[in-house]
């Protein structure tokens, strides 16, 4: 019997607590083997995403390889159809409605394309990645009972802004302001923020919030904050930060202003410092998700994760053009070096 182990999350206070884990055995024997070409059950899965091609392929490979290790065989018993919204909400509503037209057995939702399929769909099951709080996005009833129709995993973990701000305490022991940028329109962005706060007075900084709604009001707080006097900044994870990530990572530079968010691709577009959950990871079990329903289970009883694995990614090259000496502590952490 192969097994493999899905974590089941609580929330308490309002606050997503990985403490109250619970563990359920997900097994798969012999007896749920996979239909082959020519029976009757040929899987027709849709993935959906709002960003380009060029950002999410890396995530839907990771989707493919973990259902590769369950004895999917693509072209053979099952397809994936793939949708890009290119980073506009007006596309990415058009690719919906087409793709739920379809009724393909499972949908895979990346990002905010979640919030589409939420609105398109009450039958057909959607798995989703998603960088918000899917309670407060009305996604889920619960962490551990959905109660619709999706589920999947959430990258919103809140001890994790406190260990940002201190990695940056660390790079700039003298730092005193910091610039937060967020989406206050974000599902768990005012979570975010008071845990933020919180990890802030421990730390002796001042924090000052920048808001940015969408890429101008992003190039908006981007101008405001050379002005401000601000040390270093840190930015909420959310996909318009990540895709307007060599935009900020050249204007860090330039007003030689460190930066750090929460997913690795901060940092390969050429920011300082990204630490997060390991995204790759994450697409990849959400293959769990998908072998699941496919063999009978539903959504609604298929508990949302949180991450397990996170990963600190340094870009030594930014470093260098910031004239900022990293400290051994931070160097030897790292899971990945950008040179």
């Amino acid at each position: 019997m192969f097994v493999i182990q899905l974590r089941k999350l609580g929330r308490v206070g309002g606050l997503m607590n990985r403490r109250d884990t619970l563990t359920s055995l997900l097994a798969i024997g012999a007896s749920h083997a996979l239909p082959v070409m020519g029976q009757s059950s040929n899987f027709r899965i849709a993935w959906i995403s709002q960003t380009t091609a060029a950002d999410g392929t890396l995530f839907l490979d990771a989707l493919r390889y973990g259902l590769r290790a369950f004895g999917y065989v693509e072209g053979n018993n099952f397809r994936i159809d793939a949708y890009w919204g290119d980073d506009s909400p007006t596309r990415i509503e058009q690719l919906g409605n087409e793709l739920v037209s379809l009724r393909p057995q499972v949908i895979v939702a990346q990002g905010s394309a979640a919030l589409v399929l939420r609105r398109l769909t009450t039958t057909i099951p959607v798995v989703f990645g998603f960088s918000g709080d899917p309670m407060e996005a009305g996604l889920v009833v619960s962490l551990r009972h959905p109660g619709r129709n999706l589920t999947g995993i959430s990258f919103l973990t809140l001890e994790l802004v406190g260990k940002r701000l201190q990695l940056l305490k660390e790079v700039l022991p003298t730092a005193k302001r910091i610039a937060v940028v967020a989406n206050p329109q974000h599902p768990g962005d005012q979570l975010e923020r008071r845990a933020t706060q919180v990890a802030a007075s421990v730390l002796g900084l001042s924090l000052e919030y920048f808001e940015a709604r969408n890429s101008v009001q992003l190039l908006e707080a981007l101008a405001a904050i050379e002005k401000s006097g601000i040390d270093a900044v840190m930015f909420f994870p959310v996909q318009q930060v990540i895709s307007n990530r060599e935009r900020i990572a050249a204007w860090s530079i330039r007003h030689r202003l460190p930066t750090i968010s929460g997913w690795a691709q901060f940092a390969e577009g050429g920011n300082l410092l990204t630490y997060g959950p390991n995204l790759v990871d994450i697409y990849q079990r959400l293959s769990i998700y998908v072998d699941r329903i496919l063999k009978g289970a539903r959504p609604t009883d298929l508990p949302v994760e949180l991450p397990t694995r996170f990963e600190l990614v340094v870009n030594l090259k930014t470093a260098k053009s910031l004239g900022i000496k990293l400290p051994q502590s931070v160097l030897l952490r790292s899971d990945r070096l950008i040179e």
